[in-house]
């Protein structure tokens, strides 16, 4: 099991970036799949990106797509998500998630065992 902290979400306007952390405890970090998701209030929660065990490999959302990154450092237990060009519609709570080994579809939420309790970004316009 692998616990997970977001950090670094916040109040940014429209236009504006933000690098969200995501800290992981656990042995198994190192093995398994990381996604972030979101929910916006009264919405489903969604994907916004995942990447695999080695960091080989990336996906992200259409909505988020050329304008955030995730990646990781296996030997500091983190996942970031960098977010830019921030739009009124980004306003959410981001989750990290984290599935050991391959995850066969990164996109769907139930593939994830592990959640953290989230960090709020919102941006105003």
């Amino acid at each position: 099991q692998v616990q997970l902290v977001e950090s670094g979400g916040g109040l940014v306007q429209a236009g504006g970036s933000l690098r969200l952390s995501c800290a992981a405890s656990g042995r198994t970090f190192s093995n398994s799949a990381m996604g972030w998701f979101r929910q916006a209030p009264g919405k489903e929660r969604e994907f916004v990106a995942a990447i695999s065990v080695t960091g080989g490999n990336t996906v992200y959302a259409d909505s988020v797509k050329g304008r955030s990154t995730i990646s990781r450092d296996n030997a500091k237990n983190t996942v970031l998500l960098d977010l830019n060009s921030l739009k009124p519609d980004d306003t959410a709570v981001y989750y990290c998630a984290a599935r050991r080994g391959v995850v066969v579809r990164p996109q769907n939420q139930y593939e994830y065992r592990d959640w953290g309790q989230g960090t709020q970004v919102t941006v105003s316009s």
